[in-house]
This record gives structure tokens, C-alpha cells and sequence, in this order.
């Protein structure tokens, strides 16, 4: 999987290939244009060694198959939308209900199963374009999505999400890659310290939908304000119990549209450390829960807490709760947010 042509083929009679960006630091990241997935990262340690630190597949054929998630870009809206409707304009949309009673990540078919156009190709830089047409998973609008992936010289990915619609619709766009900083398939999260630049969390009902309400952090398991071992609290009872964290924070921000640090991972062994800034208002910290024997790169075997998530977002549920950050777009609009990982070494 180390070149564009081993993994070009075609779905749906679209071409799919893998793209290499690379930087001068040797760190390098492979993109396939289906779902626009991050297949592999190589990031140093404090030694210099290089690891692939992002879990994925070997085979496009897996990449299909298998974990529809790892990597990938989710829309048309992120996260989950409660009972799978909302309104707009006094107008109720219906979505298909994919996570028990809510939708999750755009629905059955979302942007993680799509082949994107790739608009251009460079060593720093791929441009991924898709057109979601009006009613697609149930929501309303011609929408047009550019995704750019650039990789600096000072070993950041940047993710830049850019969208217009013709119709009002809502939108929310985040990358769901599963990061395990000792590298990808050594085992569990666990040691990763966990920081977070935020003071309050957001409310799951018994659906783990969002309930509209928004707690301090104070004097709670949710508190990350000081990095805290992961093995510390993953397995507290004020989170999904047995399972591990799977939850929204807000992020600190003089004002909403600011890019911001929200904090970090860091994982003592390697001494490596991925910064994340955004101009998203949250952030979901997921420790794959649901992750369990799944055979992946080089025959690593992936288990629950083996990756941790940081995915940048608007809000879950934002649509149905008027006081979250709008996950509104209009005509006269348009969408544009950023993700940055990172990375560096202890």
C-alpha cells in the first residue's frame, strides 16, 4: 500500500487511489479519495524511529469491507442526530436511523462511503471535492464539499472543510481517525495521557444522544483540564460503563470561529505528542469501544481502547437544541472549519 497505482481501482465507476503527502522531516500520510480516509501516518519518536500511528487496513478491498470509520470524513452532519429528524423553517426532515434511534455520522451512506473527486495532487497537498445532491440520507440541499489535506514542514496535518448549499440544510463535518501513538495494532490506549482545553461537557441521554444540557467540569471525571492517564478514568461510571469514554466537550475560545488549541494526546513510551487546534466548538474523545478483533495492517489485531479519537465537530444533536453552536447553512453561507494534528516528540 505504498503507491497510488497498488491501490487504484474503481467504484461505483469512479477511480480510487491512495495519495502520499510527505515533508522534509520524513513524516509522511496516505489518503485514499474513498471516504477520504487517512490509511497510514508516520510520525517519529524521541529517538527518530518512525511508526504508523493511525489504525486502517492493508487492502482497499478491507478498507470498504470492514471498520467504515477508521479515517474517514463523516457528513453530512457528524455525530448523532436525535430520532433522526429536525426542523428547519418550521419544515420536519426524516433521516434513516442507523445507531438505534438516532442517526449517526450522515446516516446509512455517508461521506466515509463515498469516492471523492480528488480536484489535485501534490506532495503537500490533495483536494478532495463531493457533491451531496438535495435529499441524499434524507437531507435537503444540493451541497458541494472540498476537502484539503496539506502536511507542513513543522509535521502538522491541516483538514480544511469548505461547503455551499443552494437549499438551507445543516452541516458538520469531522475526521474520524483512530490514533494509538505507540503505533498502530501495539495494543491499548491506556497510557495515552489525555489533556483538554475544556470547562464544560455536554449531556448524553440513555440514547447517548444530546440532551441540550451543559455541565462544568468541575469536580467531575470529565475534568482533562490537567492531563490525566487514560487508564485513570476510562472505565468510570459517569461514562458509558464497561465501554469507555464517548463523549462531546466544548472547547475553550475567546469567541466562536477561533482556532484554538483544544489540547493534546501523549504517550510516554514513544514520548510522542499530537496537538489538535481547531475552529470547532467540540470535540468527541472516543477510546473505539466497539472495536474488537479486527484483523488490521500487517495482521495487527485491533481491540476495544487499542485507538483513541479526537474528532472536532459541531455539537451532537446540534440541529434540535437552539442554545448549541448552528449547525445552519444557507445559501448566502458557507461552511469553513479547520482540524490540525500536531506532532511532535518528549
Amino acid at each position: 500500500m505504498k503507491t497510488a497505482k497498488q491501490l487504484q481501482i474503481e467504484l461505483d465507476g469512479k477511480p480510487v487511489s491512495l495519495y502520499t503527502l510527505f515533508n522534509k522531516n520524513g513524516m509522511s500520510v496516505d489518503i485514499t479519495n474513498y471516504g477520504g480516509k487517512i490509511i497510514r501516518l508516520f510520525v517519529p519518536d524521541r529517538d527518530g524511529k518512525f511508526d504508523d500511528v493511525v489504525l486502517a487496513f492493508d487492502t482497499l478491498e478491507e478498507v470498504v469491507e470492514k471498520e467504515i470509520y477508521f479515517g474517514a470524513i463523516c457528513g453530512r452532519f457528524a455525530n448523532r442526530i436525535k430520532d433522526g429528524r429536525f426542523c428547519i423553517d418550521g419544515v420536519e426532515y426524516k433521516l434513516p436511523l442507523n445507531n438505534a434511534t438516532n442517526t449517526l455520522h450522515g446516516g446509512v451512506h455517508g461521506y466515509n462511503e463515498k469516492v471523492w473527486e480528488v480536484k489535485s495532487a501534490s506532495e503537500k497537498e490533495l483536494v478532495l471535492s463531493l457533491f451531496s445532491p438535495d435529499g441524499e440520507e434524507g437531507f435537503p440541499g444540493n451541497l458541494t464539499v472540498t476537502t484539503t489535506y496539506i502536511l507542513t514542514d513543522d509535521n502538522e496535518i491541516k483538514i480544511h472543510y469548505e461547503a455551499t448549499t443552494d437549499k438551507a440544510t445543516i452541516v458538520g463535518l469531522t475526521n474520524h481517525s483512530y490514533f494509538n501513538l505507540k503505533g498502530a495494532g501495539s495494543g491499548t490506549v491506556r497510557n495515552h495521557q489525555l489533556q483538554l482545553n475544556a470547562d464544560f461537557y455536554t449531556v448524553l441521554d440513555e440514547s447517548f444522544a444530546l440532551t441540550g444540557e451543559i455541565r462544568p467540569v468541575d469536580n467531575t471525571p470529565f475534568d482533562f483540564r490537567k492531563a490525566t492517564v487514560v487508564d485513570e478514568r476510562v472505565d468510570d461510571e459517569a461514562f458509558a460503563p464497561g465501554l469507555g469514554l464517548d463523549n462531546n466537550w466544548c472547547i475553550r475560545k475567546e469567541q466562536a470561529g477561533d482556532l484554538a488549541s483544544l489540547g493534546y494526546i501523549y504517550e510516554p513510551t514513544s514520548g510522542r505528542k499530537m496537538e489538535v487546534i481547531t475552529t470547532q466548538p467540540g470535540v468527541q474523545v472516543y477510546t473505539a469501544n466497539w472495536t474488537e478483533n479486527v484483523i488490521g495492517k500487517e495482521k495487527k489485531i485491533y481491540n476495544k481502547q487499542d485507538a483513541i479519537c479526537l474528532e472536532t465537530q459541531g455539537f451532537p444533536n446540534a440541529p434540535n437544541v437552539a442554545h448549541f453552536p448552528s449547525a445552519l447553512l444557507r445559501p448566502d453561507g458557507k461552511y469553513d472549519e479547520w482540524c490540525i494534528y500536531k506532532f511532535s516528540a518528549e
